[in-house]
């Protein structure tokens, strides 16, 4: 049953994450910010602009625009308004002039009329400085709101993408977990004493730490009398070494004893154990015992 339920579940899941993938996709081609970077003028229009600051194409990244090429078409738009701007003012302050000239009677502006509109002129530039700093920190609001965006929406498409492939690692893990369940299944009929009882483990630890116990003091009782036992094969080992030169010798002086004995020579050994033979009998005759 739960194992039907797990299936479910992950299926379930992974028909989630494509519905999301799919309105994702529709969201994205929706909101697509390249509408944002098409350029504004034709290229007719923009190809008789003698600005220094003219860019070599009429449309930068269509296909795949970056927050560089963005901020360097706002850039590029910027001076073009700037120079609208300056121009519009321009023909409108001629435009004021001219009428004011040709118009019947001429518009005449006296010099307290003069101070009168410089004083609202000055109160309309702090009024539109004060408008220009909000603007400015609207823009800097907007920009690290947009950032936090790009950062959280990139975070979403790695979530997606690790999403999409955890049904499957789920699928693994659980038929892994099955494979360890029957493996530790074959085990405990092997090793019963992997599977005893808390009271009857901790009796077997204690009885595994006293063995480790009395086999910690075998230990330490050899390697207290390890110096005296090298001392001992030490000694050993020089008396057998003083033995094989015995050895060695005898052999030698034996084999030289069978040679002279085959050569025919006589170095009186032999005429001395006969004769040692021969009062060995006499005295066992003269105590009574037999030989």
């Amino acid at each position: 049953m739960a194992e039907a339920i797990t299936e479910f579940d992950a299926a379930q899941t992974r028909q989630q994450l494509q519905q999301l993938d799919q309105e994702h996709g529709e969201l994205k081609s929706q909101l697509s910010i390249v509408r944002i970077s098409e350029p504004i003028f034709s290229p007719d229009a923009e190809s008789s602009d003698p600005s220094p600051s003219k860019r070599n194409s009429d449309v930068s990244a269509l296909d795949n625009p970056t927050p560089a090429s963005l901020e360097a078409d706002l850039t590029h738009y910027k001076e073009l308004f700037s120079k609208l701007r300056f121009s519009y003012v321009e023909q409108v302050t001629k435009e004021k002039f001219l009428r004011a000239i040709v118009g019947d009677p001429p518009l005449v502006v006296g010099h307290n009329e003069n101070v009168e509109l410089e004083t609202q002129l000055a109160e309309i530039k702090a009024e539109l400085k004060a408008r220009k700093e909000e603007v400015r920190l609207m823009i800097e609001e907007m920009e690290k709101t947009g950032r936090n965006l790009a950062t959280r929406y990139k975070n979403i498409q790695l979530q997606m993408t690790q999403l999409a492939t955890l049904p499957e690692s789920i699928e693994n893990l659980e038929s892994t977990i099955g494979a360890l369940r029957a493996t530790q299944i074959a085990n405990s009929d092997k090793s019963s004493s992997q599977n005893l009882p808390l009271p009857a483990t901790l009796s077997l630890l204690a009885e595994r730490e006293a063995e480790l116990a009395a086999l910690n003091r075998q230990i330490a009782a050899a390697q207290n009398t390890l110096p005296r036992k090298t001392r001992e094969a030490e000694a050993v080992e020089r008396e057998l070494g003083i033995l094989e030169r015995r050895k060695s010798e005898a052999i030698m002086q034996a084999r030289e004893a069978q040679r002279k004995k085959q050569e025919g020579e006589s170095d009186g050994l032999e005429e001395a154990g006969r004769w040692y033979r021969s009062a060995e009998e006499a005295l066992k005759k003269l105590v009574g015992v037999e030989g």
